[in-house]
């Protein structure tokens, strides 16, 4: 882990602080720095996903699942 200095809005440190129920300045930039990372990585999954469903690549998975719910086969 490196040593960073950086000037931070007290205001909103304070309010990530309490939203994200942290003690520590260091617990809440890492904690929102991860969430924003895994926000984009979400993000981005979704984006994946969508345009494999987007070349109709889950058509065939969806036909089966639609059959089997209404007792059809297949």
């Amino acid at each position: 882990m490196s040593m960073t200095n950086v000037d931070v809005d007290d205001a909103i440190l304070a309010e990530a602080m309490r939203l994200m129920g942290t003690s520590t300045k260091k617990d809440t930039i890492n904690g929102a720095l991860a969430d924003y990372v895994n926000r984009l990585k979400r993000i981005e999954a979704l984006e994946k996903l969508s345009a494999r469903a987007a070349r109709g690549e889950f058509d065939p998975t969806e036909r089966i699942h639609q059959a089997r719910k209404t007792g059809g086969e297949e």
